[in-house]
């Protein structure tokens, strides 16, 4: 007996607007652990990052008739996830004059202007998002992550992890698309040296091969 063809996202999205709680249901299940890591990449707090996933299932749940391709649901969610996880950074700040467009675009120019040239990268086969990939090295990449600047790292995360489009990654943190690229740019290579400076030359090109 043939087990039961899981529906695509664009399927379950055109049940749940026609009023399918169920079928939105299978979209939380489906998506719910993704945005939550999403979510605590940027906010930093396990807490936090609950509410951002609620907020953000109930926001798509609000808006859903709004989605023209029911295949970039996860997309679209992620989108959704990392405005509101951007919000509650504001609201930690103590920012409320501030708009979050000013808060995302902080810092633009100087990203425009220099691109780093770290002197301690290793000849690595792989590269940093290559690596982040690989069980035995999870912990401590997660760890180097962690300590890159906020806007470098929620770049990095929507590209190089959740592979989201230059276009998409821009849309979620409101800046240009060309601000995505020298970002993501600055990233892999702050990252790299990062990890080059944990595994040494020798360590790097070992944990590689294994």
């Amino acid at each position: 007996m043939w087990g039961a063809v899981e529906q695509s996202d664009a399927e379950l999205v055109e049940r749940a607007r026609a009023g399918d709680l169920s079928a939105f249901e299978a979209l939380v299940s489906r998506h719910e652990n993704r945005v939550w890591t999403l979510a605590k990449q940027i906010v930093r707090h396990d807490e936090d990052a609950a509410d951002v996933v609620q907020d953000a299932f109930l926001t798509a749940l609000e808006h859903l008739q709004e989605l023209r391709d029911g295949e970039r649901f996860g997309a679209w969610l992620k989108q959704i996830a990392t405005r509101l996880a951007y919000r509650v950074l504001e609201k930690r700040r103590r920012m409320p004059t501030q708009s979050l467009e000013a808060l995302l675009n902080e810092g633009a120019e100087e990203d425009e202007e220099h691109i780093p040239h770290p002197e301690l990268i290793a000849d690595w086969r792989d590269s940093p998002e290559a690596l982040l990939q690989r069980k035995e090295a999870m912990r401590i990449i997660e760890q180097a992550l962690s300590e890159l600047p906020e806007k470098y790292r929620a770049v990095f995360w929507l590209r190089d992890v959740e592979q989201l489009s230059t276009r998409e990654t821009a849309e979620a943190l409101g800046i240009s698309e060309a601000n995505v690229k020298v970002r993501l740019l600055r990233a892999r290579l702050m990252l790299r040296e990062k990890l080059t400076q944990i595994f040494g030359a020798d360590a790097s090109q070992q944990l590689i091969s294994e």
